[in-house]
Formats: C-alpha cells, structure tokens, sequence
C-alpha cells in the first residue's frame, strides 16, 4: 500500500507501521520480552491498585499518587503494546489513520501524566521527609485530588495539539511509518510540507513539560538529600538513602530513554534505527513493569497486604 502522489496532497486512510527497521526478521522473537514485560507490568500495576483500593489503611498520599502511576502505566503500555505484539507475531502492520492520532494522543498525553506524578511523589517525599508533622495537612486529600487534576489537565491540554496538527497536515510520502507505534515525530517525517510548527510545538512542550517536571524533581532530592545528611542516625540515614536511590532508579528509567528518544529524532543521525526504536519500546514497558516492584513490593505496608491477601488464599 502506498500513498504517495507528487501532484496530490492527502491524508492516507490508514499508515503501516513496519516495527523494528532492519530487524524484521528477528521480530517475532524479540516481542517475547517485550510480551512477558507487558504482563509483568499489567499484573503489577492491577495489584497494587487492588490493594490499595481495598486497604483503608493506605488511603495516605504517598498511595494516592502510587495508585495515580498504576493507572497512568496500565494505560501507557496498554495504548501501544496490544498492537505491537500484532505486528511482531501476526504482521497486522495497518493502522487506520484516525486510530493512529488516537495512539499518538494517549502515548505523549499519558507520558506527560507520569512525568508530572513523578513530579509530585517527588514533592510529597519532600514534604514527608522535611515536613512530617505536616505532612498530612500540606498534602490533604482535595490538594491531592487537585495537584491530580492539574498534572492529567496539562497531558491532555498540551499533547492534544499534536494530533490536531497533524490531522491538518498533508502526505505524500510512502505510508509505511518506521516505527512500532505511531510516534509523533515518526509520523510527521511523512508529511508533504512544512512542518514547522509541528516541530517548534514539540520542543516547546519538551522544554516546558520535562523540563519543568526534571527541575522541581531536582530540587525536591537536591533538599531531601540536605535533611537526610542532617539525621543523627546512621542506620536512618542508610534507610532513606536506600529508598532515595530506588525511587531514583526509577526516574532515571523514565526519563533517559524519553531524553535519548527526544534528541535521537533531532541529532542522533549516526545512531543505528533499530537502537532508537528499541529504546523508544523499552520507554513505554520498563518504567511501569518497575513501579509497581519498587514504589510497591519494596514498600513495607503493601508487601505486607500483599502476603497477607495470599495467606488467606
């Protein structure tokens, strides 16, 4: 199928999404991890919702925004993942080219969600660790309702533009899209014209989405690092410095990839399209097959409900 035309500029009925580049062969083969990280992340994610829904005694903020990152995972790697095994197993490549916007949509707006719930356990451990007497009080139920509010407003508000952009845009390239899913920047590389604006909107959001999310994140561990020094403990301090580190961890996993992803499409000529496409997968499945085994089986009082619950069974 394709749909280029040098004389006529149209949107196509649908795109096909070709994968792996280069790797096309070994396919089949590599969604077997991806599939078992995928299910890893998907059972995770339910448990921890499970146990916190049912558990009143988690209903704390530090849980109120674990259970914000489960949902925000489940549907991070669920909007992609389904039709990427289709495509490395069954070679379902087509892809409608509304239901490709749609993709497009819930991948950066659901990207942009995590960032800023990262954001704001970074704020609550803050707060938790430098202001513990208030902590419940600073961080009550409504400001977290809301902070909730804003991070989902600010997803939906500033991704939405790419879809609408690129729904106004025309095409006259070849169809396929070198990608496994319908990544912005993968599908506007096939627009006939100028798409400077498209550009110009993703640096912009870039900058004042994870740029603003990395530097409050910065400055909540930069000043969480300061009170944990000035603890009179040795094992104490040990104690919060291990879980500073996972969580860390964490952070690290979610943003590397989207830093390395993010440059690749501007700078990273040189770099191999398998690697970039790879990374760009692992992107949506490592960080939420992690989350729920560190943000909640290394946590004391869900490890604890979790054996609790399979006693019983």
């Amino acid at each position: 199928m394709s749909c280029k035309n040098s004389s006529t500029h149209y949107q196509p009925a649908a795109f096909l999404l070709i994968g792996i580049p280069g790797l096309e062969e070994a396919q089949f083969w590599i969604a077997f991890p991806f599939c078992i990280m995928y299910v890893i992340a998907v059972v995770g994610n339910a448990i921890v919702l499970f146990i916190i829904k049912t558990e009143p005694s988690l209903h704390e903020p530090m849980y109120f925004f674990l259970a914000m990152l489960a949902i925000t995972d489940l549907v991070l790697c669920t909007s992609t993942m389904p039709k990427m095994l289709s495509i490395f197993w069954l070679g379902s490549r087509e892809i409608g080219f509304h239901a490709c916007l749609t993709q497009m949509f819930f991948v950066h707006a659901f990207s942009s969600v995590e960032s800023g719930v990262l954001m704001a356990m970074a704020l609550d451990r803050y707060v938790a660790i430098c202001y513990p007497l208030r902590h419940s009080s600073i961080l009550s139920v409504p400001t977290i309702v809301t902070m909730g509010s804003l991070v989902l407003a600010r997803g939906v508000l500033m991704m939405s533009p790419f879809s609408i952009i690129v729904h106004r845009l025309s095409f006259c390239q070849h169809c396929p899209i070198s990608h496994s899913y319908c990544e912005h920047m993968a599908v506007v590389k096939l627009v006939c014209g100028d798409t400077t604006v498209s550009v110009i909107y993703g640096l912009f959001v870039a900058f004042m989405v994870v740029g603003f999310d990395v530097l409050i994140i910065s400055v909540s561990y930069a000043m969480i690092l300061q009170a944990v020094l000035r603890l009179p403990s040795t094992d104490a301090r040990l104690k919060a410095f291990n879980t500073c580190a996972c969580h860390l961890c964490i952070i690290l996993a979610f943003y590397i990839p989207a830093l390395f992803t993010f440059l690749n499409h501007r700078f990273g000529h040189s770099v191999p399209q398998h690697v970039h496409i790879i990374v760009a997968n692992l992107y949506l499945l490592v960080p939420p097959m992690l989350n729920p085994i560190v943000y909640g089986v290394k946590t004391k009082q869900i490890r604890e409900r979790i054996f609790h619950f399979f006693q019983k069974k």
